[in-house]
């Protein structure tokens, strides 16, 4: 195998800060890593990867690991390919230090792409970068992020966006979904299947995907109020007459004040509640199993296809049937062979 020539290969800087998460940056390097060591047995010199920080040194991620960088400045007039902007837990210290908010103002520029993983969208935001584009951040700080920084678009149901030569994530892990894509832009599919068949992950979850569960949001929104309520009707999904009636019978409640309950303390009402249980059941087992579309819609509660196609296309704009065949781990499984074999 050739050695990689550094002068020919793409310079990629993940830019680290202190208190930022560590899988927000180790899970885009290591995607790059990988890259390269199949690009280089084709020809191509891959990526250099350069871990960088404003003044160089040890950088303590919030998980307490130290990771050694190189200063910032020195390339300051180097040729950059890509930046990648990992996200915090707490963002604040970082986007107030003008340094690296100009830094990033400036370069992003002049590299030919910038990403952010997580909550590094809202150090795009401040450096000007998102104005008038569309990003996407962490599923809890999607309200946040559309709030401080009027001049952007967040769709929270997106794993990753791209809008133009800007690219935002979502959450953690979705930082490897984004890095995947950039190989892909750079190398083509074959590269990128090759490296998710290394590390052993999906090809990529394509950027509409939706981010969380809904079971978790519920729970998230309501605390503890109606959490054994939730996991009862995500367990019972196939009963016919989910209605107020029943639901309020289950905690105790009159059927009027357990709906004004209900609505005050999650956001929507309960029959909307009912739906996406139903939407996210019935979205897992087109996932993850072989299971005829009429039977998924009979065992979501849907009671036939077409009530299910119907709440398909309102929430995700898409059919069961051809969501099946975009997400489910048969037809990723089957396209990664497909392009392992080519």
């Amino acid at each position: 195998m050739t050695k990689q020539n550094d002068s020919l290969a793409r310079c990629v800087l993940f830019v680290a800060f202190e208190g930022m998460g560590l899988l927000d940056l180790t899970g885009p390097l290591t995607v790059f890593w990988s890259a390269s060591r199949f690009m280089e047995q084709q020809g191509d010199h891959g990526y250099i990867r350069h871990t960088v920080s404003l003044d160089g040194g040890p950088i303590v991620t919030v998980e307490g690991v130290t990771i050694d960088t190189v200063p910032i400045s020195r390339f300051n007039a180097a040729e950059i390919d890509t930046i990648v902007i990992p996200g915090a837990l707490e963002m604040e210290p970082t986007l107030a230090d003008r340094r690296l908010v100009d830094w990033l103002a400036i370069n992003a520029v002049r590299a030919r792409r910038t990403a952010s993983v997580c909550a590094g969208a809202f150090l795009l935001a401040e450096a000007g970068l998102l104005d008038g584009r569309r990003a996407v951040t962490h599923w809890a700080s999607c309200e946040l992020l559309g709030q401080r920084y009027q001049s952007l678009t967040v769709e929270p149901d997106a794993i990753f966006i791209q809008d133009g030569p800007i690219w935002t994530s979502a959450g953690v892990s979705a930082g490897i979904d984004l890095a995947l894509a950039l190989v892909q832009e750079d190398g083509g599919r074959n590269i990128a299947m090759q490296v998710a068949r290394q590390l052993v992950i999906y090809l990529k979850r394509p950027g509409g995907q939706s981010q969380f569960s809904e079971l978790l949001q519920s729970q998230t929104m309501s605390s503890t109020t109606f959490e054994k309520l939730h996991l009862w009707i995500s367990n019972n999904l196939s009963k016919d007459h989910l209605n107020v009636d029943l639901l309020a019978e289950h905690v105790g409640m009159s059927p009027r004040n357990f709906a004004r309950s209900y609505k005050a303390k999650t956001g929507r009402t309960p029959a909307k509640a009912v739906e996406m249980f139903r939407l996210e059941a019935a979205r897992r087992l087109l996932e993850d199993t072989e299971d005829g579309v009429d039977r998924i819609a009979r065992r979501c509660g849907f009671g036939d296809e077409e009530r299910m196609r119907v709440t398909f296309q309102r929430h995700l704009a898409i059919s069961p049937r051809d969501y099946r065949r975009r997400f489910s781990i048969h037809a990723l499984t089957a396209a990664t062979n497909e392009g392992l074999d080519t």
